[in-house]
């Protein structure tokens, strides 16, 4: 039976929740030993009787295979949370997204991104700053994540695709509904111009109110840092931003006139510590990448991991002389785990001050440089080990 059944078939189990079905992974390591364990196996690992009973009856089957061809009429990926191409940020937040559908290039799920979000009632000056800012950030080669809504959202997709560059909408419906309707021109440009769709819920799954904070962290989660463009104090964007924080991402705003209720959010953010931004360069200096980038040099599938680390990609001569990088190839002679990593960081002299996230980012941009190599259980090891 196909490895994504099993992985589709966890989402079909009454009572299996998101959180619960990757732990079930953690413990059984493969998704098919889930279904092939016995009820006792089952049962000790604190499933109700009445899941297990689901698990054992077997109708999941049947729903599993139907929605995998589904996908593949419509032309729509499924990427399964050990697929090569899920987001390797997206995978260190708490509660990653079992698996994740995709229309569109899979492979910009792991480019170097950047959200801009806000609200839905935007001004005719938060949209020109959410056009101005996605059009420079896609300039420098930089993903620009979104959720396709009315207003702040709309503006950040075009921008990006004004300067042709990639830009990923996440949505809180299937990736087969377009919404807001009225964005249908928005939606088929991204896939057009070489950006994706994306979403954590099945085909056909309507714009439900509740979806929406879940579908909030994807978009922070697939991001080095989250930019707010106008939002009020009370509203999506800011759990965005909580959320984005959680995840030691780092978070930005965009001032606006002190009498627009839709400046409070970003004036909140501001005061809490948030980067104030005017332009990209704002943004670009905070993160642990190079500018300007080019999208090649970031793009997982398209380069095979080198044998031996090299300070050249695409012929571009790369920085490996920051102490940071030093001492991560330093310390990688032999596989260690991401924790032991940021431990060793922190209690040296250089590096002690470096955080987590910067540290995770690093690590990402290593091993997209074909520095180090991502093994499993969140460990990395130089690539010529």
């Amino acid at each position: 039976m196909d490895q994504v059944l099993f992985w589709l078939a966890l989402k079909h189990i009454p009572g299996l929740g998101n959180k619960t079905a990757l732990e079930l992974i953690e413990h059984f390591e493969r998704p098919e030993a889930i279904f092939g364990a016995r009820p006792e196996e089952l049962k000790g690992t604190g499933l109700k009787e009445r899941v297990i009973a689901e698990i054992k009856k077997g109708s999941w089957e049947k729903a599993a295979l139907e929605e995998k061809q589904r996908a593949e009429r419509e032309g729509v990926s499924i990427l399964p949370f050990d697929h090569p191409n899920y987001s390797s940020f997206l995978k260190e937040i708490y509660n990653p997204p079992l698996l994740l559908y995709v229309k569109g290039k899979i492979e910009n799920l792991n480019l170097v991104s950047i959200a801009i979000v806000g609200t839905r009632r935007a001004s005719f000056y938060g949209i020109n700053m959410a056009t101005k800012l996605s059009m420079e950030l896609a300039e420098r080669g930089i993903n620009v994540v979104s959720g396709l809504a009315r207003g702040i959202d709309t503006a950040a997709h075009k921008g990006a695709l004004k300067a042709r560059g990639k830009t990923v909408a996440v949505l809180g419906c299937g990736v087969d509904v377009i919404y807001p309707p009225e964005n249908k021109s928005v939606y088929e440009s991204i896939l057009k111009n070489g950006g994706s769709i994306v979403s954590e819920f099945p085909l056909g799954t309507p714009p439900l109110a509740k979806n929406f904070p879940l579908r909030n962290r994807i978009i922070s989660g697939l991001c080095l840092g989250v930019v707010v463009v106008e939002a009020a104090l009370r509203s999506g964007s800011l759990i965005t931003a909580r959320l984005a924080l959680e995840q030691g991402r780092e978070v930005f705003a965009v001032p606006g006139p002190a009498n627009n209720p839709y400046s409070h959010g970003t004036h909140y953010l501001i005061k809490q510590g948030a980067k104030l931004v005017e332009t990209a360069s704002d943004i670009l200096e905070e993160l642990p990448i190079s500018s300007p980038v080019k999208l090649s040099l970031f793009n997982r599938a398209s380069q095979a991991p080198s044998k031996t680390p090299k300070n050249k990609v695409n012929g571009q001569i790369k920085n490996t002389e920051d102490p940071l990088t030093e001492r991560i190839l330093s310390f990688l002679q032999t596989p260690k785990h991401l924790d032991e990593i940021i431990l060793h960081l922190n209690q040296l002299e250089e590096t002690k001050q470096t955080t987590s996230a910067a540290i995770s980012a690093k690590l990402t941009m290593l091993e997209i440089q074909g520095l180090i190599t991502q093994l499993p259980g969140k460990r990395y090891v130089r690539a010529d080990y």
